[in-house]
């Protein structure tokens, strides 16, 4: 075999190898704590929205915790759902092994119904969802 054929087989076995390391990381992105909440004060969640006024509140926000290796670099996106019909998506980055975000979704009167807001992974995978009702 040539020089240049073993370095070209080397590379490639390289490659796929870190394609696969890359992917095993995206798959160890845990998510530790999710909550729709009516405030965040100091980067956390005041409470946990179960059922709510639309009446009572000007906007609503979706937090995520997560657990990931040291290295991870990847986002998510956050979608909120009414009565199963998405009205809105955010995308979000999750940096370190230690992250939290969220994303905020304005709410206006008269928006009744079964609330959902999903996390889901770059593949589209949903990782988490969080359900609520709105009066």
């Amino acid at each position: 075999m040539s020089r240049t054929t073993i370095v070209s087989i080397a590379t490639a076995v390289l490659l796929a190898t870190l394609a696969g390391w890359s992917q095993s990381w995206a798959g160890d992105l845990k998510i530790t704590e999710m909550a729709v909440t009516t405030k965040i004060v100091k980067g956390n969640p005041i409470d946990s929205v179960r059922r709510i006024s639309s009446t009572s509140v000007k906007a609503l926000y979706c937090f995520t915790r997560f657990s990931a290796p040291e290295d991870t670099n990847t986002t998510i996106k956050q979608i909120w759902y009414i009565n199963d019909e998405a009205v809105a998506e955010y995308e979000l980055p999750v940096k370190g092994a230690h992250w939290r975000t969220y994303s905020r979704k304005v709410v206006e009167k008269g928006l009744s119904g079964d609330w959902r807001c999903d996390a889901v992974d770059s593949e589209g995978k949903v990782l988490k969802s969080v359900t609520f009702k709105m009066n």
